[in-house]
């Protein structure tokens, strides 16, 4: 097993006992669902449904004074900690930006269960996320059997994956869930109740209107750099994001893309070429999730 300290990560505190109420009204995944020991994956919006930030949220125990922690880019903490204050109003809640950051832990299983841990639930192989200060990183290691790695290795794996990561695969404030594939990723519960951007992304929802997606593609070269525009011959139809070890996330118009795999053209980013990991996503209807 494997873990790795996210230096990019950082953990907002929500408490009181409004806390879950509002948070409900403004994210896009139904805190009804969590309880201690569980995270859900989940966004906050602009009200033209575009993802301000996107984050992993858990809540914590009673025995620990109770709320939820929110595990997100640690350059957003700050600006999420003071969007959330601003839609608080007479709301009995605390927002917190806490000194915690986050240990991934992946294949294999935990020797034991910290406090504070839980499974990712974007994808199975992403395994586990402690939210710990980074000083315990090899004590919470050695604690869960892991052997403590760089975090290039997770970002290998998570691309590997094809986990889009924001900032990198995708551009906030620029993005709608469905083109991220926060659908697929159990990041939207299109069954709850309101919140902000949701009759945006609900419509996407049901008319199936996503054009753009993020995809896994493979590379004959060196890694692009990231936001490179990707070519099916000469004419641009996405850019690459992240890579390693010959294999990258792209954000491409699925309706190009499909074009040109049917008129077999090479597609290529950087002067480097490329295929599709999984040629078919780009012919899979919007509503329709991904197993």
């Amino acid at each position: 097993m494997k873990s790795a300290f996210l230096p990019d990560r950082g953990v907002v505190k929500v408490a009181g006992e409004d806390a879950r109420n509002f948070l409900n009204g403004l994210i896009t995944t139904d805190l009804d669902r969590l309880k201690p020991g569980l995270g859900r994956f989940g966004a906050l919006l602009t009200p033209q449904g575009k993802i301000i930030v996107d984050f992993l949220i858990t809540e914590i125990p009673a025995g620990h004074g109770g709320g939820f922690l929110i595990d997100c880019p640690k350059a957003l903490a700050d600006g999420l900690a003071t969007k959330l204050k601003f839609y608080k109003l007479r709301a009995k809640v605390s927002v917190e930006n806490l000194d915690l950051g986050v240990l991934a832990a992946w294949d294999g299983q935990l020797a034991a269960q910290p406090d504070l841990a839980f499974a990712d639930p974007r994808h199975a192989e992403l395994g586990s996320r402690i939210l710990i200060p980074e000083d315990l990183k090899q004590k919470l290691s050695d604690l869960i059997g892991a052997e403590l790695v760089d975090a290039a290795d997770y970002e290998a794996h998570r691309i590997a994956l094809g986990v889009p990561r924001g900032g990198l695969d995708f551009t906030y404030s620029d993005a709608f869930p469905h083109e991220t594939n926060m659908d697929r990723l159990a990041g939207v519960d299109f069954d709850k109740g309101c919140y902000v951007g949701q009759e945006v992304v609900s419509r996407m929802q049901h008319r199936g209107t996503a054009r753009t997606r993020s995809v896994k593609v493979l590379l004959d070269g060196p890694s692009p750099e990231a936001g490179a525009t990707i070519l099916a011959g000469d004419k641009p139809v996405g850019t690459i994001g992240s890579s390693a070890d010959g294999k990258g996330i792209a954000l491409v118009r699925i309706d190009r893309v499909a074009d040109a795999l049917d008129a077999h053209q090479p597609l290529s980013a950087g002067g480097v070429a490329l295929t599709l990991a999984e040629p078919d996503v780009v012919r899979i209807p919007a509503k329709q999730p991904i197993a």
